[in-house]
Formats: C-alpha cells, sequence, structure tokens
C-alpha cells in the first residue's frame, strides 16, 4: 500500500522563482569546479576569436580610406594577408573554444548524474511509493539535457559576448563618440522590450517543462502496461488521453517559441533602426568629406570610418541578440536545475549509524518487539511481537491486507517501524549499516525483478565475489539446469527486459539461485510459489526446501497448502498478530486460521 500523494519537491507546479538564481549557481559550482580550467581555456580562445571578429572591420577601414577612396592599390597584399590570417586564427580558436567548453561541459554533467543516480539510490521505498517514475527519469534526462545547453552555448559565452560588448563599445567612442551616443539612444527601447519578455519567457519555460514531466510519467505508465490497456481494448481511450498531454505541450513549446521569437525580432527590428540612424547621422558627414576637400574630410566621416562604424555596431548588436536567445536558454537551465537539486534536497534516506557497533556472529535470531508499523496515517501493524529462533522456519499467514509482507519490508529495512524495535542477532536494526544489515538477509519477492545481462550475471547480481562455477553450482543444485538447457546459450542466453524470455517459475528459480548462491543466514520468502503450474510448484517447493536448510526462516504465504511442513505458523489478522503454531495445534483451536484452511478447502 502507498502512502497517500503529498506535495513533492519534483511537483511541476512549483512557482518558477527568479530568472537567474545565484544561490543555483553555487550549488552547481562544485560540480564545475574540477573542469574550470578547461573552462578558462575555453574563455581564452573565445577572446582570441572575439579579437579577430573585432580586428576585421578595422582593416576594411584602412583598405577604403587609404586603398580604395585614392585609387591606389599598391601595397594591398598585406592587407589580403592580415584578413587571411585572421581568418585562420579566428576559425581555429572557435574550434578550440567549443571543444573546451563541451568537454568540460560533459564531465560535470557526468559527475551531476552519477550524484542523481547515487542519491536515488539512497533513497527509501517510501519515496518511490509516492513519486511517478517518470518525473524521476525526467530529472536524470530531460532537465540535466537543459543544462547541457547552458554549457555549451551559455556561461562561457555569455561572458565573451560581455567583454565583446564592452569592446566593441570601446571602439566605437574612439572612432566618433558623438555618432554612439545618438545611435546607443536605441539601448534603453530595447531594455524595456527585454525586460517585459524575459519574465513571459520564464513563466512559458516553467509550464512547458511541466507538460513534458506529465508526458514523460503518462508514457512510462502506459507502455508499461501496454499489454492491459490491449487486453482490456482501451487502445482508443488511452490515445485520447495521450492526445491531450501532448497537445498540452504542443503548446507551451509553442508559447516558449512566441515570446522567443518576439524578442529576437525586436532586437533585430531595433538594430536595422540604428543602421538607418547611422546612415542619416553619419552618412552626411562622410559625403561632406568627399565633397569639402581636406578640410571637410579632417572634421568629417570618412567612407571607411563610416563602414567600419555600422559593422562595429552591427556586431555591437549582435552579441545584445545572442543574449536575448540565451536568456531562453538560461532561464531553461535555471528551471531544470531548481528541480535537480530539488530533487537533491530529499532527505529522507534511512539514518544508518556514523560508528556501527562490531556485530556478533551471524546466527539468525530475529525479535520483533512491539512492532508497529503505517503507510502514511494508515496503521498496517500494530504491536506486534514474536521471536524466531536461529535456524526455525516460520511461516506468515493471513488475509490480504493483514501486514504480512509489511514485516518482510521492515525485516530488510525498507522501511523503519513507526514504534517498537526489531533486532537480528540481538542488535536493533537501526544500529547496523544497510550494507551490513541486507548481507545477513535475502528475500524472495512474489514479482521476481531481473536485469539487462545473461541469466549468470542474474543469478550473481553484481557481486564479483561469487564466480561463475559457484554460482551456476548453486543453480544446478536448484534444477535450474532443466529450465537453461533449452537455450543455445545455457547459463550465458542474455535476459530479455524484465525477464520476458522466462517463465514465472523459471523466474522464481533464478532468484532462488541468487539467495543459494549469497548464502546469507537469513532468508525471506514473499509467496515465492505461486502463479506456477503443479509440476513447477512441485520443483519450486523442492528448491524452497534446499534453500531454507540451516537457514532462519520466514515466508509469507497465501496457499495454506504450501506451510504444513514449517516449525511455526505465525497467524496475522488486521495488522495484529492473533494466533501461533504448527499446522495441527492451530486446526484444533478452530480460530482465525482454521477458517482459513476451511475457505481454502484444505481440511486436515
Amino acid at each position: 500500500m502507498s502512502r497517500p500523494a503529498a506535495a513533492s519537491p519534483l511537483d511541476p507546479a512549483a512557482a518558477p522563482g527568479k530568472a537567474v538564481d545565484l544561490g543555483l549557481l553555487r550549488r552547481l559550482w562544485p560540480f564545475i569546479r574540477p573542469h574550470r580550467r578547461l573552462l578558462l581555456r575555453g574563455f581564452l580562445f573565445l577572446l582570441v576569436g572575439s579579437g579577430c571578429r573585432l580586428a576585421l572591420p578595422f582593416l576594411v577601414k584602412v583598405g577604403i580610406d587609404d586603398y580604395l577612396t585614392p585609387g591606389v592599390l599598391d601595397g594591398v597584399g598585406w592587407l589580403l594577408a592580415a584578413f587571411a590570417v585572421l581568418g585562420l586564427v579566428e576559425m581555429g580558436a572557435r574550434r578550440l573554444q567549443m571543444i573546451a567548453v563541451d568537454t568540460a561541459g560533459q564531465d560535470a554533467l557526468l559527475d551531476l548524474r552519477s550524484r542523481l543516480f547515487g542519491h536515488l539510490q539512497r533513497l527509501p521505498a517510501s519515496y518511490y511509493d509516492r513519486t511517478p517514475t517518470g518525473k524521476v527519469l525526467g530529472r536524470l534526462t530531460t532537465d540535466v539535457e537543459a543544462l547541457n545547453e547552458l554549457f555549451s552555448s551559455g556561461v562561457v559565452t555569455v561572458l565573451g559576448d560581455l567583454v565583446f560588448l564592452a569592446a566593441s563599445l570601446a571602439i566605437l567612442l574612439a572612432l566618433d563618440w558623438q555618432l554612439t551616443l545618438a545611435t546607443l539612444m536605441i539601448v534603453p527601447p530595447l531594455g524595456a522590450v527585454t525586460m517585459f519578455v524575459r519574465g513571459r519567457v520564464r513563466r512559458a519555460y516553467q509550464q512547458m517543462r511541466s507538460q513534458l514531466s506529465a508526458m514523460n510519467a503518462f508514457l512510462h505508465e502506459q507502455v508499461s502496461g501496454m499489454p492491459v490497456n490491449q487486453m482490456f481494448l482501451r487502445e482508443a481511450r488511452v490515445a485520447a488521453q495521450y492526445e491531450v498531454t501532448n497537445d498540452g505541450v504542443r503548446v507551451a513549446q509553442l508559447r516558449t517559441v512566441r515570446w522567443e521569437s518576439l524578442l529576437s525580432a525586436a532586437v533585430e527590428m531595433l538594430g536595422s533602426f540604428t543602421v538607418a540612424l547611422i546612415l542619416w547621422f553619419g552618412g552626411g558627414h562622410a559625403l561632406g568629406a568627399l565633397d569639402g576637400g581636406p578640410e571637410a574630410a579632417g572634421a568629417a566621416l570618412t567612407l571607411g570610418t563610416l563602414f567600419a562604424f555600422i559593422e562595429y555596431m552591427q556586431r555591437f548588436f549582435a552579441p545584445l541578440n545572442d543574449l536575448s536567445m540565451k536568456y531562453a536558454v538560461l532561464q531553461n537551465a535555471t528551471t531544470a536545475s531548481r528541480r535537480i537539486f530539488d530533487l537533491l534536497d530529499v532527505d529522507e534516506a534511512l539514518p544508518e549509524p556514523a560508528d556501527p557497533p562490531l556485530l556478533p556472529p551471524a546466527r539468525g535470531e530475529i525479535v520483533f518487539d512491539r512492532v508497529s508499523f503505517g503507510y502514511g496515517g494508515e496503521q498496517v501493524l500494530r504491536e506486534i511481537s514474536f521471536r524466531v529462533a536461529p535456524g526455525e522456519r516460520v511461516a506468515l499467514v493471513g488475509a490480504t491486507g493483514a501486514g504480512k509482507t509489511t514485516v518482510l519490508k521492515l525485516l530488510t529495512r525498507l522501511y523503519d517501524p513507526t514504534h517498537g524495535a526489531i533486532r537480528l542477532d540481538g542488535v536493533d536494526l537501526r544500529d547496523h549499516a544497510l550494507r551490513d544489515l541486507r548481507s545477513r538477509i535475502a528475500l524472495v519477492p512474489q514479482d521476481v525483478f531481473l536485469f539487462e545481462g545473461t541469466i549468470l550475471e542474474n543469478i550473481r547480481l553484481g557481486k564479483p565475489e561469487i564466480g561463475d562455477e559457484q554460482a551456476q553450482a548453486a543453480a544446478d543444485r536448484l534444477h535450474l539446469d532443466e529450465f537453461v538447457a533449452r537455450f543455445p546459450r545455457g547459463y550465458r542466453e542474455p535476459v530479455r527486459e524484465r525477464g520476458k524470455n522466462l517463465s514465472a517459475g523459471e523466474k522464481q528459480l533464478l532468484s532462488f539461485a541468487r539467495v543459494l548462491a549469497a548464502s546469507p543466514p537469513v532468508l525471506t520468502l514473499d509467496e515465492a510459489t505461486s502463479n506456477v503450474d503443479s509440476h513447477t510448484e512441485h520443483v519450486l517447493q523442492q528448491a524452497v526446501h534446499e534453500l531454507m536448510q540451516g537457514r532462519t526462516s520466514i515466508a509469507v504465504a497465501h496457499r495454506l497448502s504450501t506451510v504444513r511442513d514449517v516449525d511455526r505458523i505465525l497467524v496475522f489478522h488486521q495488522g495484529r498478530l492473533v494466533e501461533e503454531g504448527d499446522h495441527d495445534a492451530l486446526m484444533t483451536r478452530r480460530g482465525v486460521y482454521w477458517r482459513l484452511v476451511e475457505l481454502q478447502g484444505l481440511h486436515g
């Protein structure tokens, strides 16, 4: 049973917040800091390329004023050579800048992804009970990709654009400060337009991210449940629901495009007005220089200076246009980073002792001492107390929802009890390091989860200390070799997604082989022989008997026919332990266990 939905840090309806959050930038810095030398190298290459771009219009000015206007072409070769050299240097610097910045960005994102995945591994089961998988995957994929855009076309290039703007402005003032001040009158309207549009862009990006997150969650659920949709003829209904979600993404995406295009078009239009102003204000002076003789030429703009001024002013507005576009990238990255850090801020990891005590040798004694537990506000277990001796085999029975599986989840510490204590070999579970605790307890779930890899790798389950021979020997003891023989590659046959090329019984046997290969002192089974045919059930029962030998074992059972040979049966009813004993003693009482047996038609 999952907890009721609660306000989650991953909720896409969260407020957009500030456009540029310095706090978020500070939190990103630890991921960037190890790669700062690459970023600095990229910035230096960017400055070299920008210097070449700024030098080219000046060379044009020299060519017009010194060679074309006088009609003298002797010696123009050095000018052409300088053009070629500057062009090659700019091309090389741009390439090296992109390599350095993208490498630093990808390295930083590698660290961030690893940090995110490690954090997800530490979050408890209760977190995944209430958080849609699609939203979590969105943080690792879509949101991290937004930060990739920030690194590739964001921070370094924005700094380069600012430097380029400052250098361009200095050159413009040096060429003609009066004309420069006149043309800069266009900047306040540009700032006003930018201020107006950027708030709309921020909200549009927030809505787009929300819609993408909702679509990812919907797709994950529907693709996972596609066979059920097909079985119940839900294709048309689900397709209609997807159309609504998909259209929401389209509308949100187009809204961001409209605001971005408005900002870009406004910058382009104001840039064109600026060029017109330069031609009107400075063109007359340039013509006066041509018609008025040497004295007028000294007091007015030359054609070369006018051309250079127009080029520099256009180059001045190009970074402004880029900055307006990069603002959208920055806003997108700010929204994504806020969601990523909201996930990293989820502090629900089960507490572990800073200095775990030295554990006694593993014996397998289990004690539940007045244990209570509930999912959210609903109580599932109430004042449960029992002891399982080392090597004892115990079965948990009861109606659905009585709390049997919850006992196993508490014992493996997927959850902590709200009251009471659970002890393994005399030590409270909360005093164990999780790694030590879970190395002593093995769980065989009802729904076996298989991972990508071979059958043998799924038996080892990532434990390199278990060799191929040991893993295969454990599987052979459980007669898994009889099933594996049908595969051309035997134990090295690749397992399809979620084990779709294996039957339910084969997957259960594989999960038993995992336990037998790991050889823990405590074994827990959650209805591990259900949903199979009678022959496979017989094989599984033999495997369970093999697994239980010499181990403390707790098995949840719905089929009461499978628990008659255990040492003790614990009967749960509405979250309480109401009866315990062996099969014959419980039948004699004619209580809850007797009624369960009667309901299943198993007299005895």
